[in-house]
């Protein structure tokens, strides 16, 4: 196994261990903790008011389009969609960890309408990955988010690279927001190619929700608008919905721990280890839809969102207790470090396929 990290953790520095630990019991002690304080329990008031508002946001803002006509203000109702976008995604992401529901048949209907119909994401595809994700966060052959594509996560990948990869690697921290850009054309073209795979459950279902979403999209936006300014609306809506989902994504593993190799650490410690939380009020949580809290997000992944913030205290005082590293920092230095991370792994493609340095790994 490999374990690397290029993001500093010295503000998170363990107290020593206050007890014999286990791998096996680690995670038990702290379930039982969270268990006796009630946060697994379900909160469907919080639930049916943050849905009713989302549904209400979308709804308005397509009503606000349609009032509005063919003129160049429809590029604020584009910024403003994009933003509502994002919220029924995390909306659909809390759906998928059922969080809302208990039972699997609601979680899924409701989540393909979210997803599917609402803003052309495959639920399915979108479970697929992320239950992947969740399994093995950081795991350089496991963790399809940290696999090598259009950005490299590691200086392994970046010698391994080709094609396109290879140029932008060299210098993926500039154009990390940039490219998020096209993040939202991403997420569409990926769950229609996911249609094809004979994994994919329920595909006629899936496929039908997503091409009623695309035919109302877009039949909105060029009998609205003029050619012009439905391309406008198009670039900026799914621009800046792009952006405002990697924005929220990338602090919560970019820059933190990765493995390779058959070994992993036990439960915990691979959940706690790649995880990064990110400090803020009421307002953070709301705009990040709970993901800054992702070390408890990790650990309980149905834990209902309005739950995690007490969850923290609870995970932080247990993980010193245990001496387990637990990451927390502000929203502008997370992204520092998930930069700063992109930028030292694409070292070797600056430099040639020379050797690389001890701190670039």
């Amino acid at each position: 196994m490999t374990f690397s990290t290029d993001a500093p953790l010295a503000s998170a520095t363990p107290a020593a261990p206050t007890r014999p630990s286990g791998p096996g019991s680690d995670f038990a002690g702290l379930s039982r903790r969270i268990g006796e304080a009630g946060l697994l329990d379900r909160r469907p008031g919080y639930y049916t008011v943050r849905l009713g508002l989302v549904i209400t946001a979308l709804l308005g803002g397509w009503a606000a389009f349609l009032a509005l006509g063919d003129t160049w203000w429809q590029l604020a109702v584009a910024a403003a969609l994009a933003l509502v976008f994002g919220q029924v995604a995390l909306v659909a992401h809390d759906l998928a960890h059922r969080q809302v529901f208990r039972r699997r048949r609601p979680s899924e209907t409701w989540g393909r309408l979210f997803g599917n119909l609402g803003i052309g994401m495959s639920y399915g595809w979108w479970m697929n990955k992320h239950t992947r994700h969740h399994a093995n966060p950081n795991h350089e052959e496991l963790d399809p988010d940290v696999a090598p594509d259009i950005l490299v996560w590691s200086t392994d990948q970046a010698r391994q690279s080709r094609g396109l990869a290879r140029v932008i690697g060299a210098h993926q921290a500039f154009l990390f927001f940039p490219l998020l850009t096209l993040e939202g054309f991403n997420l569409h073209v990926s769950s229609m190619r996911a249609l094809r795979s004979p994994s994919m459950k329920n595909r006629a279902l899936e496929g039908t929700l997503l091409l009623l979403h695309l035919a109302a999209y877009l039949s909105a936006l060029f009998l609205v608008l003029s050619p012009g300014k439905a391309v406008a609306f198009l670039a900026v809506h799914q621009g800046l919905f792009g952006v405002y989902l990697g924005c929220t994504f990338a602090p919560n593993h970019k820059g933190m721990p990765t493995f390779t190799g058959d070994e992993r650490p036990d439960f915990l410690r691979r959940q706690v280890l790649t995880s990064r939380n990110v400090r803020g009020g009421r307002f953070t949580d709301m705009l990040l839809g709970g993901l800054n809290h992702q070390i408890e997000h990790h650990l309980f992944p149905s834990m209902p969102t309005p739950h995690l913030r007490r969850a923290r205290v609870i995970v932080r005082e247990y993980c010193a207790e245990i001496g387990v590293p637990y990451h927390e920092t502000g929203l502008l230095q997370s992204y520092r470090e998930a930069l700063g991370h992109l930028h030292r792994v694409g070292a070797p493609l600056r430099r040639g396929r020379g050797a690389v340095s001890p701190g670039d790994h």
